[in-house]
């Protein structure tokens, strides 16, 4: 069956949810349940205008109902087999019970097997029974995360913590389960931890991973982006400030620290901080300590630190464009990502993920890849790794859907919507361009055709902005202590 399909030759369990928010506590009983009964489960989306006749007529009864084989009410599996692609199945067995919380309507779920006489009256009592457990699973859920919500407005903190099965990791390769266990065991430590990946690889997943499974998981997780950090504000947000630091400063303000004491700071990007706040970085580091901007007296403060970054930190050290000693104190732990093209077939649990989440979110009746669509999938490197796979999915279904296929068909992405092609030709265009630009040019190692196009650039710049160092750096979009340094390296200075 292809990925995104809806229908198994072993009975199918079907969760449907009539709110917004995921309950984790009921997908893994339904899980436990699948196990004993050889069932799969599969939550639908919370759109109801997205629920077939069978679901409306299973939620409109409290006691569990099934329908006959023969029954002529449409198969919602009907046209997702690929030997009856378009027909009606042979065989319709089904059953279902609604889900009530609180005495309102919450969902549904329901069963459907190929083979007729497979829910008897037996397995309708064992639904029945299971049906308490998931509804007093739901409430206690519930219950938790108004609790936590409390807690937090209480506290004035905001925490990013996702509940436990939310925007979990998914991949069965041998490279993922061994990171996996590796984070699992470093976890209980406290050692800077400096996760390392190609952009798109999911590094802030790993990092709430980490935290969500350390012995601070009950204190926030403060996530802070490097890259969009101003050098003129990067301090005042890091570390805070006090009335009348700066113009503007009408009161005290903690940093980022200040809100993560006790629990976990995640520096995204970090290698993109200016070196002016690189210094006080290494200072929390190694004491423990803070200064406000401004303040006479440093802070002590509690945090773990998570880094993540997708350069290679030592090539910037190279070329003074971050501290070697910050450096060392960050990949205590250096945690090594792998990208999406060596992970072999996740990347079609992944697709199949993401096919979920767009038919739920288009109002599709079904979204699903044909095999040579997997094939392509399977042969694509994925620069963008498993950001471009969700983006490729999105744009696919929303061409086709724009095609005129209808929401009440099953919709199938063939090879050639997914635009694989084109990806990759284009990066073959630019090599082959490159190459005729420079026919007889003498073959030059890596860094130093980088440390050309580099000079090239900044002399190129210049000559735009009359020699002028402060706007040649406006063009180049860098720092320009960092321009300075650069063009010193390169000896332009």
């Amino acid at each position: 069956m292809p990925y995104g399909s809806s229908a198994w030759s072993r009975p199918c369990a079907n969760i449907s949810t009539a709110v917004p928010w995921a309950c984790c506590a009921w997908m893994k009983i339904a899980s436990g349940l699948s196990r004993q009964w050889g069932w799969s489960t599969k939550r639908w989306g919370a759109d109801l205008s997205s629920l077939n006749i069978l679901d409306w007529l299973i939620m409109a009864s409290r006691e569990p109902t099934w329908f006959e084989p023969d029954s002529r009410l449409p198969d919602p599996y009907d046209g997702l087999l690929d030997n009856l692609v378009g027909e009606p199945l042979p065989v319709h067995d089904c059953m279902g019970v609604s889900l009530y919380v609180e005495g309102r309507i919450w969902g549904a779920i329901t069963l459907d097997a190929l083979h007729a006489g497979t829910f008897d009256s037996q397995a309708r009592e064992e639904l029945k029974r299971c049906t308490l457990q998931i509804e007093a699973a739901v409430r206690v859920t519930r219950l938790e995360q108004e609790n936590r919500s409390l807690r937090l407005s209480r506290s004035g903190l905001q925490d990013v913590r996702l509940p436990a099965d939310e925007g979990e990791i998914l991949g069965q390769s041998e490279a993922l389960h061994q990171l996996l266990n590796e984070l699992d065991v470093l976890a209980d430590s406290d050692l800077p931890v400096l996760l390392l990946g190609e952009t798109g690889v999911g590094k802030e997943l790993f990092a709430r991973r980490l935290h969500r499974l350390s012995g601070r998981s009950h204190k926030p997780l403060i996530q802070v982006n490097c890259a969009a950090l101003p050098e003129s504000l990067a301090e005042s947000e890091l570390f805070g400030h006090v009335k009348g630091a700066f113009s503007g400063a009408t009161s005290d303000r903690a940093g980022r620290f200040d809100a993560a004491n006790g629990g976990t700071l995640f520096l995204d990007e970090v290698g993109e901080l200016p070196l002016s706040v690189q210094a006080k970085l290494l200072r929390a580091l190694q004491n423990g300590e803070i200064q406000r901007l401004g303040a006479d007296k440093p802070l002590h403060v509690d945090v773990r630190i998570i880094a993540a970054t997708n350069r290679h930190l030592p090539d910037s050290i190279r070329d003074g464009l971050f501290r070697a000693d910050l450096y060392h104190r960050l990949s205590v732990y250096p945690v090594p990502i792998p990208p999406l093209r060596e992970r072999g077939n996740d990347v079609l649990m992944l697709a199949g993920h993401f096919l979920e989440l767009n038919r739920a979110r288009l109002g599709l009746r079904g979204l699903r890849l044909s095999p040579a669509a997997e094939r392509a999938l399977l042969a694509y490197t994925w620069p963008g790794n498993v950001r471009e796979l969700e983006h490729v999915i999105s744009r696919a279904a929303l061409k086709q859907l724009s095609r005129g296929t209808s929401r009440v068909l099953i919709m199938t992405l063939e090879a050639q919507i997914l635009d694989l092609d084109s990806a990759m030709g284009a990066s073959g265009m630019l090599v082959e361009r490159s190459l005729e630009l420079m026919p007889d040019a003498p073959f030059q190692a890596l860094g130093a055709a980088v440390d050309d196009c580099q000079r090239e650039k900044i002399l190129h710049a210049l000559s735009l902005s009359a020699q002028n160092w402060a706007g040649a750096a406006r063009l180049l979009d860098v720092d320009p202590s960092n321009l300075h340094k650069l063009a010193r390296r390169l000896g332009l200075k």
